[in-house]
C-alpha cells in the first residue's frame, strides 16, 4: 500500500469513528475515488512533500493551509456535487480542493483573495489538467456574481457568519458548506440548505477549526 491508498484508508477508518457525528459510516464512493485519483503532494510546498499524505493541514504560506484531507472528503461529501452542476468554491489556498470538486461537477469556479496563491493555483491546475477549474482574485464574502447562481458553494476557510451574498448565489434546492465561528476556536462545520420554496435551513456537523476568511465583510 503506498502513501496515497493509505491516506484513502486513514480518512475511511475517521469518517467510521466520526460516523454519529456524519450521520453515516462510508462516504459516497464518487469521493473516495476523487480522493484517490489527486495527487495530494502536487498541491503541497517542496518542504512538506515528504508530509504531503499525512492526514492532517499543511501551512502554504500567506497564513494559509491545505486542510486536513478527511475534512476535504468529509465537505466534499456533505456538498454532494453531481457531474451536471456548476459549483462555486470560496479560498482556493493550494488548489487541492479545487481539484478534488472538480473530479466531481462539471464546472468549478474558485475564489481567491491573496493574488500569489491564486496565480500559483491556476498555473497547477493548468499544468496538472483540471481544465474545468477557473480561478478568480477577489473578494470570496461577495461570492462570484457573474456566475451566479450555483448548485453548490463551499467556503474553505472559517467566516463569522453565513454571508447573504452566497446564499443568495445558491441555487433552491442545494447546499452551501462552511466552517462558521471565530479564529481558530469555536468553529462548527455547518451545511446551509436552500430548500425549493426558497426558505433557508442550517445544521451543524462537527467543530472544526480552520484558518479565517480574510478580509470578509470588506470591498
Amino acid at each position: 500500500m503506498n502513501k496515497h491508498q493509505r491516506m484513502v484508508r486513514e480518512i475511511e477508518s475517521e469518517v467510521r469513528y466520526t460516523r454519529r457525528l456524519l450521520g453515516k459510516d462510508a462516504l459516497h464512493e464518487e469521493v473516495i475515488q476523487a480522493m484517490q485519483s489527486v495527487p495530494r503532494d502536487a498541491f503541497v510546498p517542496e518542504e512538506s512533500k515528504a508530509l504531503a499524505y499525512y492526514d492532517g493541514p499543511l501551512s502554504i504560506g500567506h497564513g494559509q493551509t491545505i486542510s486536513q484531507p478527511y475534512i476535504v472528503a468529509v465537505m466534499t461529501d456533505l456538498l454532494n456535487p453531481r457531474s451536471s452542476d456548476i459549483v462555486l468554491e470560496i479560498g482556493t489556498g493550494s488548489g487541492y480542493q479545487s481539484a478534488i470538486l472538480s473530479r466531481l461537477a462539471k464546472q468549478v469556479y474558485s475564489v481567491e483573495i491573496i493574488p500569489e496563491l491564486a496565480e500559483q493555483a491556476r498555473t497547477r491546475l493548468q499544468r496538472l489538467g483540471f481544465s474545468n477549474v477557473e480561478v478568480i482574485v477577489g473578494n470570496g464574502y461577495f461570492g462570484c456574481p457573474q456566475y451566479a447562481p450555483f448548485d453548490g458553494v463551499m467556503v474553505t476557510a472559517a467566516a463569522s457568519h453565513v454571508s447573504p451574498y452566497l446564499v443568495d448565489q445558491l441555487k433552491p434546492g442545494h447546499r452551501l458548506v462552511i466552517p462558521v465561528g471565530q479564529p481558530f476556536a469555536g468553529q462548527e462545520l455547518t451545511v446551509v440548505e436552500k430548500r425549493n420554496d426558497g426558505a433557508v435551513t442550517e445544521r451543524t456537523i462537527m467543530g472544526v477549526v480552520f484558518v479565517p476568511l480574510t478580509h470578509e465583510n470588506e470591498q
